[in-house]
């Protein structure tokens, strides 16, 4: 009979994974508690060593989004000025043609 499969959240592998490294629990022990298959277990301990550094990296994106959002700032106030500068220009030659310049 097969087992029915279980989406367990990143929260909790992490919290498995910490019995295991930190508590010294038997990964026999931790399979039979969660109802898990070893091959599942050091699956997950495989990635976590692996995108480990990850964690580390939030300061990195934080900073990204950071510059992204000013980039659309700055990239909003540069339309703001064309658009205005665009305005004046035709104000400017609407100006001369009354004038009789143009």
């Amino acid at each position: 009979m097969k087992r029915k499969r279980k989406n367990r959240s990143g929260e909790e592998k992490v919290t498995i994974l910490k019995r295991h490294l930190v508590d010294h629990v038997p990964v026999s022990d931790l399979c039979d508690e969660y109802n898990l298959h070893p091959t599942v277990f050091y699956r997950w301990q495989k990635e976590f060593f692996e995108h480990g550094a990850a964690a580390f990296d939030r300061n990195k994106t934080t900073e990204k989004k950071q510059d992204e959002a000013k980039i659309q700032a700055l990239e909003q106030k540069l339309q703001r000025k064309n658009e205005v500068l665009s305005e004046l220009m035709e104000e400017h030659v609407k100006l001369k043609k009354d004038l009789g310049e143009i």
